[in-house]
């Protein structure tokens, strides 16, 4: 496949131009004091777009500093789901996602859930650093504090993009179909 979701800003998301399903994972981010419960409208759909393109869906537990963090472990079904408990606000911190990812293949990364300006800020700015190429759906992400939502969302473009893109469900959703 070599397409781009051309209404992402501040750039058509992946910046080389090819959105490969087996290499894109959707990280699908809860805080603790909000769970599945908590996520945003934007997801109806995206989940079983991604996977029904072969691309994989973690959901990322993370949790304030200093909890015990458990291994990745897989979730029953038929299409590849996987759950990951990190030990911080960062995904990243204290699991195995970036081993899971890096073993998976992904390098494509499309972040959803909640909080944005907490745990989902907080993974993708570390998954910039770890050389994923990233895209945040914002229209399946919900703030702890919608006061900080629009400043969230504009230092991911900042510079040109220096966390990643911004984006929506639908404009994804209809690149994967």
């Amino acid at each position: 496949m070599s397409s781009t979701v051309m209404t992402s800003t501040p750039y058509p998301w992946p910046w080389h131009g090819r959105l490969d399903p087996s290499r894109l994972a959707l990280l699908a981010v809860a805080c603790p004091d909000r769970p599945a419960g908590g996520m945003p409208g934007g997801m109806s759909g995206l989940k079983e777009a991604v996977r029904g393109a072969g691309g994989l869906v973690v959901r990322v537990g993370v949790r304030p500093p200093l909890r015990p963090a458990g291994p990745p472990a897989a979730s029953p079904g038929a299409a590849p789901e996987w759950d990951v408990a990190a030990a911080g606000w960062d995904g990243f911190h204290g699991s195995g996602l970036d081993d899971l990812l890096r073993a998976a293949g992904r390098d494509l990364l499309a972040l959803t859930g909640c909080c944005l300006e907490l745990g989902v800020h907080s993974t993708m700015r570390s998954a910039n650093d770890r050389g994923y190429e990233c895209l945040l759906v914002a229209d399946a992400c919900t703030a702890a504090d919608p006061t900080l939502a629009e400043a969230a969302l504009s230092m991911i473009e900042m510079s040109g993009g220096i966390f990643g893109a911004v984006g929506s469900s639908a404009a994804l959703i209809r690149e994967l179909s």
